[in-house]
């Protein structure tokens, strides 16, 4: 009798768990190079670390004191790549870094910010130099004992539109995308994976195949894998917890400052949502299980006091309207304390088999690069293109030309005279040139349909349902969106009720609390 050797096709070339940035970021750039792509992810896209952020896309100016010239490198020069990519969601920033006195000496810090100029390539951002903070409109809602400081730049990202994003662009390069689906186990047989899944919102079980797995899991990387009973083992990740707080405008300018601490950390304010800043962060080192976190107020009172060393007006603790806290899976590289431990990625391969690729660490900065050498790993085992393609490509709605928002918002305010002026400045930053696809047949208002509070309306919910995988109020106006920053909680409700009506998918994930 012949003996039966036909392999067996499996479902997809790859499985990727994680909805985050790392895993965003592989499934698009496998399905780029066209491989059959599953993503799944047991909660929503980016509602873990990678919506918890500073919002930032730099370099890591502190770094360097830490001698890590590598990341900084990388960080800087994929800054402006991603700057191109997605000109309506990532944009530049001019920091100001005050001069503290008995702080760094201001010798390091130039010699710091020569460095930051130069190792990275930078070609589209300004040079860093010094200020005159009695005379430079940054000056003014500081103390007076800081008379001079250092001007350099970074960017500004949307951190969780970011993922949304890489996430839309590798479905319609034909991914699979599964939100609040989990995987629960994970069984290799020589050369495949068997994949099992369970979906949070039907309760149904599933089982796929694949050639590769990617263990994008951020916080739970050990626990994904865990599920793998031949695994070799756990190599380490640290869970750092950050928080950030959210308090009504502090200054008018558009100026970003980096504050210097007397412990070695340093806090960001930031312009935030026109009419907020943004102040953080705290590192707590965790230990156990990951799982939801909420700020302390100890986390908070020391975001104020260290951002009211540095402003003439002290910052209370009671004017914080908003904020959030995630977890950081840093690699451990047994750094003394939270704050030093390295923000660079390590991959580990286990090609024993069915190849797995789990990730640790990594910051969103550098996420197209880690997602590029991670299918560079795997492209001999899954026999796909070697060559690289992300960083010529624009995300969805990011081709703007020549990477001119100012132009292209000049441009929607032709296209588009009936949208307020507010309104049509927040779909261009949000969407980009999808705003297309978000006003289609519309010419009124009124024809975006219910107002929701907070430049919310339904023209919008619909397009976030259709196309961006948003299935929960916290889905639309928190994580879509931070248009739950300017609705009041009467409104915040009645728009739960309205989504459970309109687009009734069971959900067992609470409201949000505002602060």
């Amino acid at each position: 009798m012949k003996e039966n050797t036909e392999q067996v096709e499996p479902d997809y070339d790859l499985v990727i768990i994680g909805g985050g940035v790392n895993g965003a970021g592989v499934a698009r750039d496998a399905a780029g190079r066209g491989l059959s792509v599953l993503l799944c992810e047991k909660d929503d896209l980016a509602q873990h670390t990678s919506s918890a952020s500073t919002k930032l896309i730099h370099g890591g100016l502190r770094y360097l004191e830490y001698y890590d010239f590598k990341l900084v490198r990388h960080a800087l020069q994929e800054r402006e790549v991603l700057l191109r990519a997605a000109p309506h969601i990532i944009w530049p920033l001019r920091f100001i870094l005050p001069h503290h006195k008995e702080l760094r000496p201001r010798w390091l810090i130039r010699l710091g910010l020569f460095l930051y100029d130069h190792i990275g390539g930078r070609k589209l951002l300004p040079a860093s130099h010094g200020v005159d903070l009695t005379t430079h409109v940054s000056g003014a809602p500081l103390k007076p004992e800081f008379t001079s400081g250092f001007e350099y730049s970074d960017c500004w990202v949307q951190d969780s539109r970011l993922v949304v994003l890489n996430v839309l662009d590798a479905e319609l390069r034909g991914a699979t995308i599964k939100t609040r689906t989990q995987c629960v186990d994970l069984q290799r047989e020589q050369q495949l994976w068997n994949v099992n899944l369970f979906d949070r919102h039907t309760g149904e079980s599933s089982t796929v195949s694949a050639r590769a797995v990617v263990n994008a899991s951020g916080p739970w990387v050990e626990r994904t894998l865990n599920l793998d009973e031949s695994n070799d083992g756990e190599h380490g990740v640290r869970l750092v917890k950050g928080s950030h707080i959210v308090v009504p405008r502090l200054f008018e300018h558009d100026y970003t400052y980096i504050f210097q601490n007397a412990d070695n950390r340093i806090i960001f304010a930031v312009p935030y949502e026109q009419d907020y800043t943004l102040l953080g962060t705290t590192d707590m080192e965790l230990s156990g299980e990951p799982g939801p976190v909420e700020i302390l107020p100890e986390e908070i009172d020391y975001i104020c006091n260290a951002a009211s060393e540095y402003f003439e007006t002290a910052v209370p603790a009671d004017s914080v309207v908003w904020s959030y806290s995630g977890v950081r899976p840093l690699y451990d590289d047994s750094a003394s304390n939270a704050s030093k431990i390295t923000r660079d990625y390590k991959l580990h391969l286990d090609d024993d088999g069915a190849p797995m690729l789990s990730i640790y660490g990594g910051k969103i900065t550098t996420y197209r690069k880690l997602s590029e050498e991670v299918m560079d790993m795997l492209a001999t085992s899954l026999g796909c293109s070697e060559s690289t393609w992300t960083a010529e490509e624009p995300l969805p709605g990011g081709d703007i030309a020549d990477a001119d928002f100012d132009g292209f918002l000049a441009q929607c305010r032709r296209d588009f005279s009936w949208v307020p002026e507010n309104l049509l400045y927040d779909y261009a930053r949000n969407y980009g040139t999808r705003i297309k696809v978000l006003l289609q047949g519309r010419s009124s208002v009124d024809d975006l349909g219910q107002s929701f509070g907070g430049l919310l309306y339904q023209a919008e919910v619909d397009y976030l349902v259709e196309h961006e995988y948003a299935r929960t109020p916290d889905d639309v106006i928190w994580r879509r969106s931070r248009k739950g920053l300017r609705m009041t909680e009467s409104e915040r409700h009645s728009f739960a009720e309205s989504l459970a009506h309109t687009h009734p998918f069971e959900t067992t994930e609470p409201l949000k609390r505002v602060s």
